[in-house]
């Protein structure tokens, strides 16, 4: 009856059962899925959240199944460097960047967080003064002292909390993501971004370190695209589909059309998010992560933002009443996420690639500071940490409250 009831066991309702866990407080976890299957692709881990998860006691774990990525490049689409930067410890900070397919991470999570109660597809919920009651496609039911909607961007409580909220909004991108064993490029550490969104962009890192040295590259390709008809985030796709656009990307660095070639998975779906809402939570029932606030793949942010949102409610619920607690976390979460939410429709850290795209009318530079000044592109990635809570200053603070 006093158990707190998580709806979904992705990234963010397993980060929250390790929180709840570490604090003992009393909790069920609820995923639709009949199995646990290693599904997906790669998944990005900033500093912000990395600190969380290695108070959990996870450093160890991600660092032997991911890739502590060390850098940052930006490139136009003719391979020409526009920016680097440093990332995680290599930056300084406290903290490591880990790049690793979601599979890996969510196993890690998994291991540690207990029971997972599978084949619950949540259909509804009641609550009243005393409690909340979950009902299940299946007939069955649970009841808590608060349920925790952690079941992504379809989420069954938001739409019953919201149901004016509408279907996802579609950004005008459409992406294809893939995975390919390659031999590792730019040292095997390297997050690359390339080219821009209106002939095509690239993002590819390696999430995987193989025992022979090669490594699991995750790849992403995103073009505008006015129309998207299709809303299956894990639609089987072909490399045929888009290759045209990146057949002459081939680079000092990198192949990128003979890697692509060799793609073992490729999925495509439309880049979406949803408005911010100006509330997650009603009585004993609030949301998280996906549910909350989906956000553009743009900031490699998505998973980090579940798991500051996993801390936040738990040392609410540790310090205060349900209905009290929910409230406290709403209020710390709200505001900072829908900043993010905007700011990877603005101004994300690709946002450098915009600017070199149309000052040089997509035509290659003789000297990159003759199009933007190094300060500028600073500016603009330092821009997109302080408003997502991993800038320098921040992580800092954090490091005073560990």
């Amino acid at each position: 009856m006093n158990d707190i009831l998580i709806v979904g066991g992705g990234i963010g309702g397993l980060t929250l059962a390790l929180e709840l866990a570490q604090r003992g407080i009393a909790h069920r976890v609820f995923e639709a899925a009949p199995a646990i299957k290693p599904v997906g692709v790669g998944v990005n881990l900033l500093p912000h959240a990395t600190k969380l998860l290695a108070e959990l006691g996870l450093e160890g774990a991600l660092a032997r199944v991911a890739v502590e990525t060390a850098e940052s490049h930006f490139y136009n689409r003719f391979g020409q460097l526009i920016y680097q930067e440093p990332l995680g410890r290599r930056a300084g900070l406290g903290w490591p960047q880990f790049s690793v397919h979601r599979a890996d991470l969510q196993a890690a999570l998994m291991e540690r967080a207990g029971e997972v109660e599978l084949g619950k597809q949540c259909a509804g919920f009641e609550q009243d003064a005393q409690g909340v009651t979950l009902r299940f496609a299946d007939g069955s039911s649970a009841r808590g002292a608060a349920a925790i909607g952690c079941d992504g961007i379809h989420s069954v409580l938001r739409r019953q909390l919201f149901p004016q909220d509408g279907p996802p909004r579609y950004s005008g991108v459409n992406m294809w993501r893939g995975v390919t064993r390659w031999p590792p490029y730019l040292g095997g550490a390297t997050m690359v971004r390339a080219g821009w969104l209106a002939t095509g962009k690239m993002v590819i890192y390696p999430i995987r370190t193989h025992a022979d040295g090669t490594q699991l590259v995750n790849w992403v390709f995103e073009i505008e695209t006015p129309q998207h008809q299709q809303w299956d985030w894990n639609r089987k796709a072909r490399v045929e589909d888009f290759f045209a656009r990146v057949a002459d990307w081939k680079f000092g660095w990198l192949d990128i059309p003979a890697m692509l070639r060799a793609a073992e998975l490729v999925l495509e779906y439309p880049m979406v998010d949803k408005d911010p809402l100006t509330c997650w939570t009603h009585g004993r029932v609030t949301l998280l992560g996906d549910a909350a606030h989906p956000m553009v793949p743009r900031g490699s942010n998505g998973a980090g933002q579940a798991i500051l949102d996993a801390r936040a409610l738990a040392e609410e619920l540790a310090r205060a009443a349900p209905q009290q607690a929910l409230a406290a976390y709403e209020a710390r979460r709200l505001a900072p996420t829908s900043n993010v939410v905007l700011e990877n429709r603005r101004n994300p850290p690709d946002a450098i690639l915009r600017e070199v795209y149309e000052r040089t009318g997509d035509k290659p530079f003789g000297r990159v500071d003759e199009v933007i000044s190094p300060a500028e592109l600073r500016e603009i990635s330092e821009r997109y940490k302080r408003v997502a809570g991993y800038d320098r200053d921040a992580l800092k603070q954090q490091e005073g409250t560990r």
